[in-house]
């Protein structure tokens, strides 16, 4: 019996300089944003990147992108708290989403990010995928079910990507995906295909870039 959910493949040489050229152009910071009406103008497809509080998701956009300090990494659980824009070559958005499961943030603070994000996800029309980002030490928590669930919800097609996999080893990491796939399997928006990615080794990026490029 095949697995679901089964690791996306290397991509061919077509599609790796398709990927590679994306993220050869200009990759810079637009804007960040607080409230929906400080969105920029939806002028081309845009993916966004969600995740709790320290899964890495800064240093895979640094990686993706070629630029150490593009997106700012915190050790600080919450720290971005606006909706942050980057440029991908002059064809599309990457969107930084407010890290979820910050314990130690205000509840107003918490609850004003939680209004922000649904109404983004709702009501973005150039919004054509989001990456759930995964600790593979952890594997899929409560608080990643809830965004998955808030994603089916708005019908948002979403891709997991497991970070952090060189912290493993292999038959680690090999328990962890049966745990990711049975709860992937609960959610009809989730994309058929994980990204196996480490940030530090550089792994999985080229796989990423091609897709994120192949999305119009």
């Amino acid at each position: 019996m095949q697995l679901p959910f089964l690791a996306a493949e290397d991509p061919d040489d077509i599609t790796r300089e398709a990927g590679r050229k994306m993220f050869a152009g200009e990759n810079d910071f637009v804007k960040g944003v607080v409230a929906m009406d400080g969105l920029p103008d939806p002028d081309r497809p845009e993916v966004c990147f969600a995740g709790r509080s320290n899964v890495g998701k800064s240093s895979l956009i640094n990686a993706l992108t070629g630029r150490k300090g593009l997106a700012r990494a915190s050790n600080t659980p919450g720290r971005t708290q606006e909706i942050n824009y980057f440029t991908a070559g002059d064809s599309h958005y990457l969107v930084d989403l407010p890290g979820y499961g910050y314990a130690n943030a205000p509840v107003p603070v918490v609850e004003k990010w939680q209004r922000l994000l649904k109404n983004y996800l709702r009501g973005r029309v150039t919004l054509r995928r989001a990456f759930v980002l995964v600790d593979a030490r952890h594997g899929i928590k409560a608080v990643d079910e809830e965004i998955m669930a808030l994603l089916s919800s708005a019908a948002v097609t979403f891709q997991c990507v497991m970070t952090k996999t060189d912290k493993l080893k292999k038959g680690d990491l090999d328990a962890v995906l049966v745990q990711v796939r049975a709860k992937l399997s609960k959610f009809a928006s989730a994309y058929p295909e994980m990204v196996i990615t480490s940030s530090e080794k550089g792994d999985g990026i080229e796989t990423l870039r091609a897709i994120i490029a192949g999305i119009d």
